[in-house]
């Protein structure tokens, strides 16, 4: 029944909007975004006031906790879906602190807590189902994919090809898959690929210059019937488009603001492409989007962050996510509140606190 719910609407978009920082405080920038309810967001512009609407919203007050108390697809992953989850946004709108944390993970984001959460999990139906978790980490940086698992050096020297293995999951073939049995292995490598990333100054201190892709396999055997399942996790936290006029990248750094903008606008076509219900998807334009095929798409199961900042100094990037996401938040709406939906919720509430359901359900 959960996976029944969840399947009502295959993509989600929750706008998280970051607290203004000291740097647009001190320029003389005011805040210009306000949360209506959890589901709305307007933002001041010379045009008026503009509103959109989302599946979830979380002011600049809501905490780790919260983000990730809304998240419900890990499960769907165990029981042998694909699901993606990724944050989409601006340079130094909040997408790393959402998906990693901040440096020292004192505060961890989704990936860590997700770790944790597959494991307990799995050990909660250990009597029931045999599982194996395993963890490839990947970064696109420069149109290149490049194995985390290895120092930069011998990444550069390792060909990396997508392709689909005999179960039909997208593999990076050529790079690393390491097993995890435990939340504290699976995070003791997540924080060893982290070390490899490519990282700059750019608007940040640290600017992700590459897109970060944690794919995290599940493979689950029933006792009873010896049925195998498989589930793939992809857990993505992308480079920030930027303005190269307003941030004045040059050389090397052009090169990367050009190479994520592109990559970008290529997973924005393929998006648009699935919430609109479009015959072709154009996942190959790609090689972000041709690794995230399997998890965007189909019977995949996908959470999208937008991040925002609230400040003025940044309000046409803000209305360009906003507008670009408009159409897939509206199409999703139109499930949300469905009587089928709303029956499915109560029969899940039924079975958690021990109800009898009728069998004709």
């Amino acid at each position: 029944y959960f996976n029944m719910v969840e399947d009502m609407k295959k993509i989600r978009v929750f706008c998280r909007i970051r607290p203004m920082s000291e740097a647009e405080t001190s320029c003389g920038s005011i805040p210009v975004v306000d949360c209506l309810d959890d589901y709305s967001v307007t933002v001041e512009t010379s045009r008026g006031l503009k509103e959109f609407q989302f599946d979830r919203v979380f002011n600049p007050t809501s905490s780790q906790e919260d983000v990730f108390q809304d998240i419900s697809l890990i499960q769907s992953a165990i029981d042998g879906y694909n699901v993606c989850i990724f944050a989409y946004g601006q340079t130094g709108s909040g997408k790393t602190f959402t998906m990693v944390g901040d440096k020292d993970l004192k505060n961890p984001g989704i990936m860590p807590r997700t770790f944790r959460t597959i494991f307990h999990i799995t050990q909660e139906n250990s009597s029931k189902f045999d599982f194996k978790v395993s963890m490839c980490m990947l970064e696109l940086y420069n149109e290149r994919l490049l194995d985390l698992f290895v120092s930069p050096v011998d990444a550069l020297g390792k060909r990396i090809e997508i392709k689909k293995d005999r179960k039909g999951l997208v593999i990076a073939h050529g790079a690393e898959t390491k097993d995890a049995a435990s939340a504290e292995e699976l995070l003791a490598l997540f924080e060893q690929g982290c070390c490899n990333r490519h990282i700059a100054a750019t608007m940040n201190m640290e600017s992700s210059r590459s897109h970060l892709i944690v794919g995290i396999t599940m493979e689950s055997r029933n006792h009873t019937n010896g049925c195998v399942s498989y589930g793939k996790l992809s857990l993505v936290d992308l480079a920030g488009s930027e303005r190269v006029a307003k941030t004045g990248a040059k050389d090397e750094q052009l090169k990367e603001a050009n190479s994520i903008n592109k990559s970008l606008s290529a997973l924005g076509d393929v998006i648009f492409a699935l919430s609109t219900e479009q015959v072709y998807v154009p996942y190959r334009n790609n090689k972000l989007t041709q690794f995230m095929q399997d998890s965007l798409g189909g019977n995949a199961k996908t959470l999208m962050f937008v991040n925002i900042s609230p400040a003025s100094c940044n309000t046409e990037e803000t209305l360009t996510y906003a507008t670009r996401v408009k159409a897939i938040t509206n199409t999703a709406q139109k499930n949300s509140e469905s009587k089928e939906i709303a029956h499915l919720k109560e029969i899940i509430l039924k079975l958690k606190s021990g109800q009898p359901v009728d069998d004709d359900v």
